[in-house]
């Protein structure tokens, strides 16, 4: 009965980190108001102000995206009457991808005024126009990580790595900036956008025959 042969499974991790040349903005508004079409109405007119303001800094309307609308009941709980309704809540989301990131900060401060208070932000992260060169960059570390691994734990073993049976990649990441810090600097009027560096991840699962040291 011929055997199975021998194999070793091992993950490897990589990085590669260069500098963003595009940021990713999500900035949004939520109008509460008496009644629907007031609180839509007003909700498009604040979306409008808040695009019009970045399209003077350059952005485009490609880059300008609408990813979320949603109107609803505002409740309130009474005494003797149960839930009521004190109004209506509507929200509208906005993408933006900011490619200057020189006047990246008054684009966001300029986009803020225009929401006035219904306007919040729920994100910033940076990114790149074409990933590719990092991510390669990424993988040929995953890939070196899992290799040294291997050839470790074959070394340990007695054995040697022998032909690759199977590689899984996994999904890669890059790291967003945290939005709760971003909102304290515009609170105090003092935000300021750089550049600096940004990560992506890769991951390879690698399955090799052991064979025989030579």
């Amino acid at each position: 009965m011929k055997s199975l042969p021998r194999t070793i499974s091992v993950t490897g991790t990589g990085t590669a980190e260069a500098a963003p040349d595009l940021l990713i903005l999500s900035i949004g508004v939520d109008c509460h108001r008496q009644d629907v079409a007031a609180a839509y109405g007003e909700a498009g007119r604040l979306s409008g102000q808040i695009s019009a303001s970045l399209r003077k800094f350059g952005v485009s309307a490609a880059d300008i995206s609408t990813t979320g609308l949603n109107v609803r009941a505002d409740l309130a709980w009474q005494e003797g009457h149960g839930q009521t309704v004190t109004g209506y809540i509507a929200s509208s989301i906005l993408q933006v991808r900011l490619r200057d990131f020189a006047r990246s900060a008054e684009a966001i401060a300029a986009a803020v005024e225009a929401g006035g208070n219904d306007v919040r932000l729920n994100g910033l992260e940076r990114g790149f126009t074409d990933p590719a060169g990092v991510q390669a960059r990424a993988r040929e570390a995953a890939w070196t990580d899992a290799l040294a691994a291997g050839q470790q734990y074959a070394a340990l073993s007695g054995t040697a790595l022998g032909r690759v049976v199977s590689l899984t990649q996994q999904p890669s990441s890059s790291i967003p900036i945290p939005v709760a810090k971003m909102e304290r600097a515009l609170a105090a009027d003092s935000l300021t956008v750089e550049a600096g560096e940004t990560s992506i991840n890769a991951q390879v699962h690698v399955v090799w025959e052991l064979r025989s040291p030579d």
